[in-house]
């Protein structure tokens, strides 16, 4: 047994004489304080598995009831190669063991649902690739450009025709399982969508009794895997057999039925998710608002991602047909404000094997240069929060040469009173991409902006080497060697370029 690594207990038994997925199996593990119950499921061919993540090293016991029975104890080191399962930490995400995790997420949506050779193709995309989680789904995806019936489906068929959801087809769940397992050992999160809207097989009008079965029997499976995000949906609002009352219970389910309490959020398509609910670990967006990063972090206190901004692709969709360097100047603004961002590529395919449905391989322009930013993140010594820069003169004219207070300045005052949409219009008129580490690095993106001159306000008391770095073409070049204050800055006068402000 290795910490944050799933242990495995394997049991011959007899088949179950009605659910093959609600089989009567389930141990209890016990480590000094610690106890856990997890149940087990039924892999055909006599066999009964009760999958373990360990969460401290120690001594355990563990003790099967049901259908098998058996004891015994094992002596769980630590890992050489696990981190442990991502959490969420204030407004990021790390390792249990402390290590810092920033996703910068793809989205293959029917990967599990390909050929043999596209997944082995996809898998060696990935290797070469920037991406440390990949969103894809269990039930199969009917869209355009995905047209493909899969071999296998995660439920045989009653002899009526309709799927049931008590005998899970083992085939698929153990083709499934070596997709998350080739990818956990890459590194790769797997942001795992539980239900889609995009369906002709009848799995997105399961009944809320089937849909507990499915989930019960997911978690029995798949949460002792420390390398899973559990992603109730994809565009749950458009799944117009489900209210809303249904995924607060589907909510509870998962909450209740997964014993390490892996990630989990809810995907729209319109309208947000309740974010502020208690299980909820962090915001998954759909929306090119970038420049809210900092407001839903504020309100919510939880990570944010934007797991969907629009596709780099020539699709005739307006999601799917973004530029390469649209899709990195996304990624720039929301990581500038510490949030997070997820890559998406739509090329038309003579073959249809487009990357956001299918996978195979990456033909965009921006993969390299997430790499760039990915690679420059994690170079900086802490998380990145949002920064509020003064903008105005008139700011430090109110608070520094105590001319008056913020409160009295007539502009401020203005501000103060803007809400709803004429609140909005300046949002995204004025929209600041800043973030820092504290006081040791500031930066500042210009997103579209084009100056050629600027400035950034540093703390006075202190001195800073200021790069400008080129988001496209990926250069970093010292700009000024010592700086402190508010400082003036002689800029390119093109697109995509940022300032990094670190302490000498």
């Amino acid at each position: 047994m290795k910490c944050y690594e799933m242990f495995e207990l394997k049991f011959s038994g007899p088949a179950p004489e009605g659910s093959r997925a609600e089989a009567d199996v389930a141990a209890v593990f016990r480590c000094g304080d610690d106890e856990k119950t997890v149940k087990g499921f039924y892999d055909g061919d006599g066999i009964y598995k009760v999958r373990f993540l360990p969460q401290q090293t120690g001594t355990y016991s563990w003790k099967v009831e049901g259908v098998v029975q058996a004891e015994g104890t094992a002596e769980c080191t630590a890992s050489d190669k696990s981190h442990g399962m991502v959490q969420a930490v204030g407004t990021h995400f790390e390792y249990e063991d402390g290590t810092k995790y920033l996703p910068f997420g793809t989205t293959i949506y029917a990967l599990a649902h390909q050929t043999e050779d596209i997944i082995t193709q996809t898998l060696e995309s990935l290797e070469k690739a920037p991406f440390n989680k990949v969103r894809h789904c269990i039930f199969p995806k009917h869209y355009d450009y995905n047209h493909n019936d899969p071999e296998f489906y995660p439920f045989e068929k009653d002899a009526e025709g309709n799927w049931d959801v008590h005998h899970p087809c083992l085939a698929y769940w153990k083709h499934f399982e070596e997709i998350v397992t080739r990818m956990g050992e890459m590194g790769i999160e797997t942001d795992l969508i539980l239900f889609h809207a995009y369906d002709r097989w009848g799995f997105a009008f399961l009944n809320m009794e089937e849909c507990r079965v499915y989930l019960d029997y997911v978690m029995r499976r798949l949460a002792a895997y420390p390398y899973i995000w559990w992603s109730m949906a994809n565009e749950y609002d458009i799944m117009f057999n489900h209210t809303i009352e249904d995924w607060y219970e589907i909510e509870r389910i998962i909450t209740e039925e997964d014993p390490y309490h892996h990630l989990l959020s809810n995907h729209n398509c319109m309208k947000l998710y309740d974010f502020s609910r208690p299980a909820v670990t962090h915001c998954c967006v759909q929306t090119i608002a970038m420049y809210k990063a900092d407001e839903w972090q504020k309100r919510f206190r939880k990570p944010v991602v934007f797991d969907e901004c629009c596709y780099e692709g020539d699709l005739q969709h307006e999601w799917g047909n973004i530029s390469g360097f649209e899709m990195v100047n996304r990624f720039w603004c929301a990581c500038a404000k510490g949030a997070y961002v997820t890559h998406g590529e739509t090329f038309i395919d003579d073959q249809d094997v487009l990357w956001w449905a299918k996978g195979g391989k990456l033909k965009g322009e921006s993969p390299k240069r997430i790499a760039f930013l990915k690679d420059l993140m994690y170079g900086l010594p802490a998380y990145v929060t949002p920064w509020d820069e003064p903008v105005w003169e008139d700011f430090e004219n109110a608070t520094e040469k105590k001319t008056g207070s913020m409160e009295d300045n007539p502009f401020f005052k203005l501000m103060g009173s803007l809400d709803g949409e004429n609140r909005e219009i300046i949002q995204m008129k004025n929209a600041q991409y800043s973030g820092c580490c504290g006081e040791e690095v500031f930066l500042k993106y210009y997103a579209r902006q084009c100056a050629r001159v600027s400035s950034i306000h540093l703390p006075k008391d202190k001195k800073y080497r200021i790069e400008v770095i080129d988001v496209w073409d990926m250069t970093r070049e010292t700009l000024i060697e010592e700086a402190s204050g508010t400082t003036q800055l002689q800029l390119p006068g093109k697109e995509g370029i940022a300032v990094l402000a670190v302490r000498r």
